[in-house]
């Protein structure tokens, strides 16, 4: 472990082993790119203008976008001046003007998001939903051990953590066949996630190994992807969902790849054995816990290592048919659960689609979420010598439809 002359940053999930990015303003000033170290923002931007940081001007943007497509490269020589700047107490005086609370700060979006590609690489939120719509048939479609399932989604949708969470109106079933309704929705659920942020740009009309996704992915995010049960489930047959999930929150700091070395274990064993496209000779399986929260109560911890398809191959398999790949790409997880009840993300799954509802320390029960409801998703994944690298927290609070 590296130790910061910045005070507590060791003992904190932003400590010199994480340095995440993200975009900040203060009152009164343009967002601008920061790093966080400790419970402060490190101001890349002022350090840049000061001379601290050369030739760094990718910072003074409001997106990590410029950052992110220069290369690994320029990725790796900047986090060791950081890490030079904030362990080397010769340059306390020069990096401490850059140094603000994070108190003080707003975050925004730290990535303009070019396409959202939504996966379902949980085998055991996969297997839950085929035992919940199709017992007795096998819980798995023929195709999903095969290969990542997707579908593109609306990168409009991509909000900061902490924006407003508005029921959304849609049309939904009507009771014992009657025609649709179009009203609010009565089934808003959370879904934890974990995103791959593209850095690099690729054109490629072949396709990208798993072997090149260090080359192009600079980090991960958080996610809650707000799903509308309802809606979805009429709007699906033929295409698939569009308007059910209407809302996809990213926490505002973006871990870099390189900070998640630590974290990386054997996924799980596929079987069938994946076609050559889909092999990977590294484990890419990361060791990240989730925790979900519903106003101020811990839900359920998902473990993100039992992800059956790992961001390789979701990077490979989002590219094999030569579609280019775009700096702010956003290929999400789809909802991360286990084969436990205290694992799962999802109310559809901690619920069990309604039929067991949960209760909640001030004696209020759920089946799905509630106006006034706020839902709060952190994550954690494992730092060299027992450390823990934060990768934030995405919140939101659930407002009446407008």
């Amino acid at each position: 472990m590296i130790t910061s002359w910045v005070q507590a940053a060791d003992k904190s999930g932003f400590s010199v082993d994480n340095l995440p990015y993200g975009v900040f303003s203060r009152r009164g000033e343009l967002p601008r790119v920061g790093v966080a170290i400790g419970d402060q923002v490190l101001d890349l931007s002022l350090l840049t203008t000061t001379g601290v940081l050369a030739n760094c001007h990718w910072f003074a943007s409001g997106t990590l976008n410029a950052f992110l497509a220069a290369g690994p490269r320029v990725w790796q020589n900047v986090r060791e001046r950081l890490v030079w700047l904030l362990t080397d107490a010769s340059q306390c005086a020069a990096a401490l003007p850059a140094l603000v609370p994070m108190s003080d700060v707003r975050m925004h979006l730290p990535v303009a998001v070019a396409d959202l590609v939504r996966f379902q690489a949980s085998l055991d939120h996969t297997t839950n939903l085929g035992r919940m719509f199709r017992p007795p048939s096998d819980p798995l479609p023929p195709n999903w051990p095969r290969m990542p399932i997707g579908q593109y989604g609306r990168a409009s949708s991509v909000v900061v953590s902490g924006t407003p969470i508005m029921r959304p109106w849609g049309q939904v079933w009507g009771l014992e066949e009657a025609d649709p309704v179009f009203q609010p929705s009565s089934r808003v659920d959370l879904s934890a996630e974990i995103g791959y942020v593209v850095g690099v740009p690729a054109a490629s009309p072949q396709g990208l190994s798993t072997h090149a996704f260090e080359d192009h992915v600079f980090g991960v995010v958080l996610i809650n992807s707000w799903q509308a049960h309802d809606i979805l489930a009429w709007e699906s047959a033929p295409l698939g969902p569009f308007l059910g999930n209407f809302v996809t929150a990213i926490s505002p700091w973006v871990v870099p790849l390189t900070a998640l070395k630590s974290a990386r274990v054997e996924p799980p064993a596929q079987d069938p054995p994946p076609l050559p496209y889909l092999k990977t000779d590294q484990p890419w399986g990361l060791n990240i816990t989730l925790q979900v929260e519903v106003n101020g109560h811990v839900l359920s911890r998902p473990s993100f290592s039992s992800q059956y398809w790992t961001g390789p191959q979701l990077f490979a398999h989002a590219t094999v048919s030569g579609a280019p790949l775009r700096t702010g790409d956003l290929l999400t997880s789809g909802p991360v659960s286990g084969s436990a009840r205290s694992q799962f993300g999802t109310f559809l799954e901690l619920t069990w689609n309604g039929r067991h509802p949960l209760g909640l320390p001030d004696g209020t029960q759920r089946v799905f979420l509630e106006d006034g409801d706020v839902v709060r998703i952190s994550a954690h994944a494992s730092g060299p010598e027992g450390a823990r690298v934060s990768l934030g927290e995405v919140a939101g609070m659930v407002y009446p439809a407008a």
